[in-house]
């Protein structure tokens, strides 16, 4: 007997023994689980943050240029005749040269080698005095004579595929044949162009006195043939001597500079001077050029700087040429002597009398590269039409040939985050305005605005859904009666799983007009609500208690739910009435006629209470765990002394959980300025900076969403939408980070109670 139960204790033990290494491995499992999956998350953020920056280094990288070949210009079979202009065509495989005696060499960039060389028809014994170019983009060249004439021309590249081999064949055309359109009777000194599908505009100098004509295009609707006609064309006179000419691509404003300084604006169409002025308090006028786009002038002077002047059209005042920004090229103040800009982008490249180069974007104002390209003089300067390749003649009569690397210009700290005055403003903005439909586009990368709309949508949603949801949080979990709270809280947190495409959807088409429709009923709402409730708890209090008994403790919610559909319905059934007695009938054009408040359909407002109703479940579950798991030893400790349930709720239960509704309130305002598709349907999104709770915005979350689909990969525009996300997950991280410290703070502060 005594054996068996010597036996059975030694398998009772062992059973036990086993039993606790098996509780022991599966206690080391759950920690083994459960480390490996927050470093697997840790892992996964970081991986995250690793991407998005190797996304966005390279926007900052500075431009590289490499010398790829130099050679003679006597290879070309060209005497030693200065040249006019220097480009290269699409591919930057083959340079253009026209020289000073009308001659047009085309050669390889890559060894020298001349392909074709064309003498352009000018008259006997008439010499080239001037040459003007119509714009980059075109490459229509004019030529001023010696006798008055001007003759067209424009460098042609055909390109054909020979045995599946790409062949470029360089032409010259005569856009308007090879007789010359007759500007006056004397020598042309300077000279501007502007040709559209209608009309060809031309501005010369003649023997001193400033003359213009116009050519209206007639096209045969039966050969389809075009004819020009001279239209008269008068200009006023100018009280400086010309040295440089530029006309806008719209053919109407004609700018004259003097080489002191001195500039006049001329409107073509009223044939009157709508401006005059200087652009430069001392030294003189080296060089101008239009930017991109015809819109604004750079003007480099003799001390170094080059300035960039836009004509300005401000409400009720004469156009004014103003200028946006300065640049220092280089650090001695050498004259500047070079200008060229880029076919497709706001940068140009200055050369000073020193040889030092620099590249620069007009609207980052920023410097992308400096070279300094030997001692040899500069004569002349062209670009490639992608800006990747650069050509240009010293005075040695070598031919150079670089390729640049120059990716991203136009982002710098100043274009993110700081006031730019981009063409045609009348002042410096935060904008954002990321595509345009033509190539003269001035991209516009502020993430001011969408930061502010960020911060902005959150902020509404933030104080619609906070207070409620901490409050109904607070009497959930302490006030109301178990068997209810079973019923309430699976309810709220059910709203979470709700969609918020579907939130968004209702909001964009059901909620914004009915906001804008029952504007008074709204605001009636969000004001007598808190009254109503407040005075239906009252008379509650006045009822007798022996009525009172009948409403179990902790039911009494349910009493209300008739009360705020009867002030609710009450609010937007006055609606109307109220509209026509104190708003005219129409309170949205009396907020925006008497008061100067802007009024948008898809406004804040509606954001507010969308994104306020997706954040109440995430806040509300969060804050009501926390107040629940207050031990229930602290409240009664705290009624046993004498306190009231009011005064052990701010006193004893809420300082125990202000960790986890801090925590609550924290990761609802990452749901806020995370949300992406309510903010997408339910405002304009446009990318203003407006605090007006009635106007749209646009946030970094929706922009990305928007934009991400149809940008080009790797172009500047696609690395900015990265840069957007970095700074989402960096104020997301900062947020967190902040709440967990206060958090952590909380604990050990109020762990005594």
């Amino acid at each position: 007997m005594t054996s068996d139960k010597t036996v059975a204790r030694a398998e009772h033990k062992s059973l036990h023994k086993d039993q606790a290494r098996w509780r022991r491995f599966k206690d080391k499992a759950a920690v083994a689980s459960i480390t490996l999956g927050g470093m697997s998350v840790l892992v996964a953020i970081l991986l995250i943050f690793f991407y998005l920056l190797y996304e966005l280094i390279p926007l900052f990288r500075s431009a590289s240029a490499e010398q790829i070949q130099s050679f003679p210009v006597a290879a070309l079979e060209a005497d030693s005749v200065p040249p006019l202009y220097l480009t290269m065509e699409e591919q930057a495989e083959i340079g253009t040269r026209l020289d000073r005696k009308g001659s047009m060499a085309f050669f390889t960039t890559a060894d020298g080698k001349l392909l074709s060389r064309i003498q352009l028809p000018l008259p006997a014994a008439v010499d080239i005095t001037s040459f003007a170019l119509e714009s980059e983009q075109s490459e229509l060249m004019a030529v001023g004579l010696a006798d008055g004439g001007v003759l067209l021309v424009k460098p042609d590249y055909v390109i054909t595929y020979p045995n599946d081999q790409r062949l470029i064949t360089p032409e010259l055309r005569l856009p308007y044949g090879e007789e010359t359109l007759q500007l006056g009777n004397g020598k042309v000194t300077q000279l501007a162009l502007r040709d559209t599908s209608s009309s060809l505009v031309i501005v010369g100098v003649v023997d001193g006195q400033l003359k213009a004509l116009k050519w209206e295009k007639v096209t045969d609707f039966l050969s389809g043939e075009s004819t020009l006609a001279e239209v008269p064309l008068q200009l006023p006179a100018v009280d400086i001597v010309p040295s440089q000419l530029l006309l806008s691509p719209d053919q109407r404003v004609l700018y004259v500079l003097s080489r002191s300084g001195d500039y006049r604006v001329i409107d073509l169409q009223a044939s009157e001077q709508i401006d005059s002025g200087r652009v430069m308090a001392s030294g003189e006028v080296s060089a101008a050029r239009f930017l991109l786009g015809g819109v604004s002038i750079l003007v480099a002077s003799s001390h170094g700087q080059v300035s960039q002047w836009s004509l300005v059209r401000r409400p009720d005042m004469k156009p004014q040429l103003l200028r946006m920004r300065e640049f220092d090229i280089g650090s001695r103040g050498n004259p500047v002597e070079l200008l060229a800009v880029e076919h497709r982008r706001k940068d140009f490249v200055a050369v000073d009398s020193q040889q030092q180069l620099e590249l620069v974007n007009a609207t980052g104002e920023r410097q992308a590269l400096s070279l300094d390209l030997g001692d040899q003089p500069l004569v002349a300067l062209g670009f490639s039409p992608r800006g990747n390749a650069l050509l240009y003649e010293t005075a040695d009569g070598m031919l150079h040939y670089w390729h640049i690397k120059n990716a991203h210009p136009e982002v710098s700290w100043k274009a993110l985050w700081g006031k730019i005055w981009y063409e045609s403003y009348p002042e410096p903005p935060y904008t954002w305005q990321s595509s345009s439909a033509t190539t003269n586009f001035e991209p516009k990368y502020s993430l001011m605005p969408l930061a502010f709309g960020t911060l902005k949508a959150a902020f509404y949603a933030m104080l619609l859904g906070a207070p409620l949801a901490i409050c109904g949080a607070i009497f959930t979990a302490y006030f109301m009666a178990p068997e209810l709270r079973k019923k309430i809280k699976p309810l709220i947190e059910l709203m979470e799983a709700l969609p918020t495409v579907i939130l968004g959807f209702l909001a964009g088409l059901w909620l914004a007009p009915f906001v804008e429709k029952h504007l008074p009923g709204i605001f009636s709402v969000l004001i007598l609500m808190p009254i109503g409730v407040l005075l239906f708890a009252f008379f509650w209090n006045q009822v007798p208690v022996s009525v009172r008994k009948f409403v179990p403790e902790g039911w009494q919610p349910v009493l209300l739910v008739p009360v705020v559909v009867l002030i609710a319905a009450l609010c937007f059934g006055l609606s109307v009435p109220v509209e026509h007695a104190f708003f005219g009938g129409d309170m949205r054009v009396w907020l925006s006629e008497d008061l100067g408040i802007t009024y948008d359909q898809r406004n804040a407002m509606v954001v507010g209470i969308a994104m306020g109703f997706a954040v109440i479940p995430n806040i509300f579950s969060i804050a009501e765990d926390a107040i629940f798991s207050v031990p229930k030893h602290l409240s009664f400790g705290s009624l046993a002394l004498g306190a009231t349930p009011w005064q052990t709720l701010i006193g004893v239960v809420l300082p125990t959980a202000s960790p986890g509704i801090f925590s609550a309130l924290m990761i609802g305002l990452g749901r806020a300025v995370g949300e992406t598709m309510i903010v997408l349907m339910a405002t304009g999104n446009t990318p203003i900076m407006d605090i007006n709770i009635f106007e749209g915005m646009r946030t970094l979350a929706a922009n990305i969403a928007v934009e991400i689909g149809e940008t080009e990969v790797d172009s500047t525009h696609y690395r900015v939408l990265f840069l957007a996300a970095f700074v989402l997950f960096m104020f997301t991280f900062v947020v967190n980070t902040i709440a967990e410290v206060v958090r952590q703070r909380l604990r050990r502060r109020y762990s005594v109670i």
